[in-house]
């Protein structure tokens, strides 16, 4: 596996000419990514992974590792967030090939705790929630769009989403482990009946718990024996093994008192070096740029790579379609605060973002692109049109602070010839 890690790294050498680059436009994105983040202090990092028909044409790295430690590199760590929130769809896909589940399945067939949990109809802030029934029952589709009815405690919206900081609901070390977690949503309302709006939210990771429930494996079990082994994705994990240790970046927060960003999670001594108590579907996952460059690929390649199948073609066509209900986009059905998108000209399929209406996105790309983000600035996209992928590592909070994604975008496809 170690082989592939270095053969993919030897690729990035090769002529981006050769994929339909400009290898001078290619190489200005690193000039600006200096200029515009690392110069200025907003970034501590940068590395920048363009992928076309299967070859890597471009892969640079930029900036420090740790505070007191050398360069990043191809080896480098990062804490991908909601990036894990399409291989978690990707393990239950595999479910569903074999007849395990079905994407129509009701949830509580699965997790018992979740039925008959109802829609909020009153209360909160100290008073008994009143619920109301869900017009339709939550199925696994609604877990995977973000259509469930849960909802995130950040978002600081609602009484909903106050009881699940109350209740310390989507904390990793220290609080509930997988089958308890949802065992507590069990007890709290919905925001609305499922199907009816979309919010970014804890879906994920409650299906997660499904793929425990239904594979009989604990959730990293799986993916590693599923997914990270067969794709040679050797460091992916929820938690840092002592060897790799020193590979894990630092991390930070964006102060808005000071205006700097501030340590996070220091990787000498990381949080993500213990095992969590929740093995978290929607954004437990430590990766490398290389690694998370496999599962694009497979992705791009319809569920193969490398000789190993993992998911069936038409299982990814299924996947990157637009699931929202009546082929709407999310600027019509977006109730979240918050999300790894923008919503204009945007659908969701089973694990991520679509662009269904180029146009309205206001940036350059193609018509059933699909891609996600995570909450330090990390993200990927595949374009099937342009046979091309992106993976955006650097390690700071919030995602939406600045305009990177789109700039990096914008850029990319200036490059193509």
């Amino acid at each position: 596996m170690e082989r592939m890690a270095r053969a993919d790294a030897e690729r990035a050498t090769g002529d981006a000419a050769r994929s339909g680059f400009d290898p001078e436009r290619l190489a200005r994105i690193d000039a600006f990514l200096k200029e515009r983040y690392l110069d200025t202090g907003k970034l501590p990092n940068a590395q920048l992974l363009i992928a076309r028909d299967g070859e890597i044409a471009h892969f640079s790295h930029q900036g420090a590792s740790r505070e007191d430690g050398g360069a990043i590199d191809e080896g480098s760590l990062f804490r991908i967030a909601s990036m894990t929130k399409p291989i978690t769809s990707a393990a239950f896909m595999i479910l569903v090939e074999e007849g395990k589940v079905a994407v129509d399945t009701p949830v509580h067939h699965v997790l018992p705790e979740l039925k008959g949990v109802g829609v909020y109809n009153g209360g909160g802030a100290g008073v008994p929630f009143l619920s109301k029934a869900t017009v339709e029952p939550m199925r696994m589709l609604d877990l995977l769009r973000h259509t469930s009815g849960l909802t995130y405690g950040f978002q600081n919206r609602s009484n909903i989403d106050a009881a699940y900081r109350e209740a310390k609901l989507g904390e990793w070390h220290g609080g509930h482990d997988l089958q308890q977690f949802v065992a507590a949503l069990g007890q709290l309302p919905l925001e609305f009946s499922p199907g009816e709006a979309w919010n970014y939210s804890v879906s994920t990771d409650v299906l997660g718990a499904v793929v425990e429930r239904v594979s009989g494996q604990g959730l990293d079990q799986f993916f590693h024996e599923r997914l990270f082994a067969p794709l040679g994705m050797d460091d992916t994990f929820f938690q840092v093994p002592a060897d790799k240790v020193e590979r894990l970046t630092d991390c930070y927060v964006w102060h808005p008192k000071k205006r700097e960003r501030v340590m996070f999670d220091a990787g000498g001594q990381s949080g993500w070096a213990k095992r969590p108590n929740l093995l978290s579907g929607g954004g437990g996952l430590v990766s490398t740029a290389l690694d998370y460059h496999r599962f694009c690929q497979m992705c791009a390649n319809g569920g193969t790579l490398d000789g190993a199948r993992v998911l069936g073609r038409k299982t990814l066509d299924l996947m990157r379609m637009n699931h929202l209900p009546n082929k709407a986009d999310l600027s019509s059905m977006s109730r979240s605060l918050f999300s790894e998108t923008q919503n204009a000209g945007t659908g969701f399929g089973l694990g991520f973002a679509v662009v269904q209406d180029v146009a309205k996105t206001m940036m350059p790309g193609s018509l059933g692109e699909y891609y996600w983000g995570g909450m330090f600035s990390t993200a990927f996209f595949i374009d099937p049109v342009e046979r091309l992928h992106m993976v955006f590592m650097t390690q700071l909070s919030p995602s939406a602070l600045y305009p990177i994604r789109r700039e990096l975008k914008t850029m990319i496809y200036s490059a193509l010839t």
